[in-house]
């Protein structure tokens, strides 16, 4: 039960949410422009996060978790593997299915992409924010813990 003196307005937290959205798209966009990964589409990034979530798949599997036919999944699994992005493989438990996984070139340009963000927002929030801030940017962050986590 929640308590009424502390509940805001709807507009109010309407226009909070609206503000939120807008400031983390925002962020996102600032984080991704730092990992320098090419020009990959979204649906490109998806794939290769699940790949690196999930392991080898094939492209029916990875089709079915975005989604999207397998015919569609085709120009994307051909796009990725043209820039060296993943590989392919037999299945060892089943020889007719091919594996997709990333190569280790990709790999590493994940963990450096993953590593410039990193040290952009360090950097960004030392030279932005006092020490007093960054301890309130703390108790923010706790607080977007508690929306996220259901």
């Amino acid at each position: 039960m929640t308590d009424p003196q502390n509940e805001q307005p709807l507009h109010e937290a309407a226009a909070l949410a609206q503000d939120l959205r807008a400031l983390l798209s925002k962020l996102k966009r600032r984080l991704r422009e730092q990992a320098h990964v090419g020009e990959l589409t979204p649906s490109q990034t998806s794939v290769l996060l699940h790949l690196e979530a999930h392991g080898p798949a094939t492209t029916s599997h990875l089709a079915r978790s975005q989604g999207i036919r397998p015919q569609s999944m085709a120009p994307i699994v051909a796009a990725l593997t043209d820039a060296g992005f993943i590989g392919s493989h037999p299945d060892p438990s089943d020889g007719r299915q091919t594996l997709l996984s990333l190569t280790d070139a990709c790999r590493r340009q994940i963990l450096a992409g993953r590593a410039a963000r990193q040290d952009w927002l360090t950097r960004a929030l030392q030279s932005r924010f006092s020490a007093q801030e960054q301890a309130e940017l703390t108790r923010s962050v706790a607080l977007l813990k508690r929306l996220v986590d259901e």
